[in-house]
């Protein structure tokens, strides 16, 4: 199955050179996507001396397999934070949140950014009955918050609702065509952009931290991860769930659909989300759904066939245009984790978003921007990086850690796919283990075989193949890394050691 969404086919290129040189700089930023771009910005219209660093296109990487959709509420729902959280936190989530959206906006309007911007309601429905109470919940928590919440009965929708509340005045985007305008816009003699730079290590020490890249080193005054979750090993990565969730867009021709972004509770209380994107004179209906833990499911492929399914079943629609994974990390809390690492490093990071990393990633933006010019932000607090809420944490602390400890045990002797690399099928992968290594195999179609080491060098996991995007996933901490064992995102700094086999016996040949 090949994967690509549907933000990639209308992409809007600008291209920046490698790294190829030291040099200083006051903030180097790791990452090139929303919080990226939103925050070298912010930073360099305060006078400072700014350097992106992207190991892709600027874009490309997460930012290019989001939803697109822009709105105050959260992905779990407001209601959910009611049990962790009083009413006067929750109405600063949706303020800080709706500062953020309209940042954005902003920004779009003063830069007149081609990104396909459109303001649009927002709509959370139940598709059964016994789902009706988590609208009603939703209504109740969302007024309160917001003052914008009604309940309506959609005239035109093309499924079955029960219950349905909308927000008004939220947005979608193109957000790969918005981070890539917003970035040839606003780059400058002090924000500068390197693309294809891959880092392999940050150092800090007391007066500066040092990056160590694939082009050259770095030395800033401060470092901001901006990779969706912090390269390395760092502490936060076990109050954080990584997830996979799969979308695919659908040729909507002439049919008619309601315009807005929808939310809905389905059968077994599985929730979708859909919405017309419209470009060039074509039309598509995107469909998002069916998360699990990253390098933990059995099929892959099964979750995006499940997409199709209600794709065909509800809208009538089976013309597959584009099919494709996003990633995200639920923090232990509900809130994301954005700031110092410490208290007095000069390393910062963003991180946690669930799937509502556009609008976070444009606040992360707004508060490391103020943390770093040393201005007071009201919502610097609720978002602290290095925060502890053992109340609050503490059971998502548990299940997430004792779910790692899980995928450990997988390195013990014994554990693997098969014992034979004639098993692995063409345009397939699997654990192979030889010589007591365990290796990750790789057929492409035309029989040809690539061999890496199955130990993920970020904490040591060992990876799982991904049938519908052709990458070998890690369960723990949720890095990717191709075929070939390059890394394409998480934690992890290197790739998977290359491995030849001759006989019986395993070489490690490098990264």
């Amino acid at each position: 199955m090949l994967t690509k969404s549907v933000w990639n086919q209308f992409a809007s290129i600008h291209s920046y050179p490698s790294l190829n040189k030291d040099i200083t700089a006051d903030v180097a930023i790791i990452g090139g996507g929303v919080t990226g771009i939103s925050t070298a910005y912010l930073l360099s219209q305060r006078g400072l001396n700014v350097v992106v660093l992207e190991s892709m296109k600027v874009g490309g990487g997460t930012t290019s397999h989001s939803t697109g959709n822009l709105y105050f509420t959260v992905d779990k729902n407001l209601s959910q934070f009611h049990s962790k959280y009083d009413s006067d936190v929750i109405r600063k989530i949706v303020a800080s949140r709706s500062a953020a959206l309209n940042k954005i906006v902003d920004w779009v309007d003063e830069f007149k950014l081609d990104c396909d911007l459109k303001r649009q309601s927002w709509t959370l429905y139940s598709g059964e009955k016994e789902n009706d109470h988590l609208i009603e919940k939703e209504h109740k928590y969302t007024l309160d918050a917001s003052e914008e919440a009604e309940l309506i009965n959609p005239p035109e929708f093309p499924l079955y609702i029960s219950k349905a509340v909308e927000v008004r005045n939220q947005a979608q985007i193109n957000p790969m065509r918005y981070v890539q305008e917003l970035a040839n816009a606003v780059h400058s003699e002090n924000l500068t952009i390197y693309e294809n730079t891959h880092v392999l290590d940050v150092d800090e020490n007391k007066d500066e931290v040092t990056l160590t890249t694939s082009g050259g080193r770095v030395t800033a005054k401060f470092a901001v991860h901006a990779t969706h979750t912090p390269k390395g090993i760092k502490a936060v990565q076990t109050v954080l769930g990584p997830y996979r969730e799969y979308g695919i867009a659908c040729r909507a021709g002439s049919k008619s659909f309601p315009e807005g972004i929808f939310w809905g509770y389905h059968d077994d209380g599985k929730k979708f989300s859909w919405r017309l994107y419209e470009r060039n004179e074509q039309r598509f209906m995107l469909v998002i759904g069916e998360p699990h833990k990253v390098g933990q499911s059995d099929n892959n492929v099964l979750a995006i066939r499940n997409l199709e399914a209600f794709a065909e079943k509800h809208f009538g629609l089976t013309d597959i245009a584009f099919r494709w994974g996003g990633q995200h990390y639920r923090p232990a809390d509900l809130l994301p984790y954005i700031g110092r690492e410490s208290k007095t490093s000069k390393i910062f990071f963003a991180t946690g978003y669930s799937t509502d990393g556009l609008v976070y990633g444009t606040l992360a933006g707004m508060l490391i921007t103020d943390e770093i010019t040393e201005k007071t932000n009201d919502w610097a607090a609720l978002y602290n990086a290095h925060r502890f809420t053992p109340v609050k944490s503490a059971k998502k602390f548990l299940k997430e850690n004792i779910n790692v400890a899980g995928e450990f045990i997988k390195d013990l002797p014994g554990v693997r796919d098969t014992s034979d690399f004639d098993d692995v099928q063409p345009g397939s992968g699997a654990i192979v283990e030889k010589d007591q290594s365990k290796i990750a195999a790789y057929r492409n179609e035309a029989g040809e075989l690539t061999l890496v080491s199955a130990v993920c060098p970020h904490m040591k996991c060992i990876v799982s193949w991904n049938n519908a995007e052709k990458t070998w996933d890690c369960p723990c901490h949720g890095t990717r890394f191709k075929p070939d064992g390059t890394v394409l995102e998480g934690p992890a700094f290197h790739s998977l050691h290359k491995i030849s086999v001759e006989g019986n016996n395993v070489k490690k040949e490098g990264h």
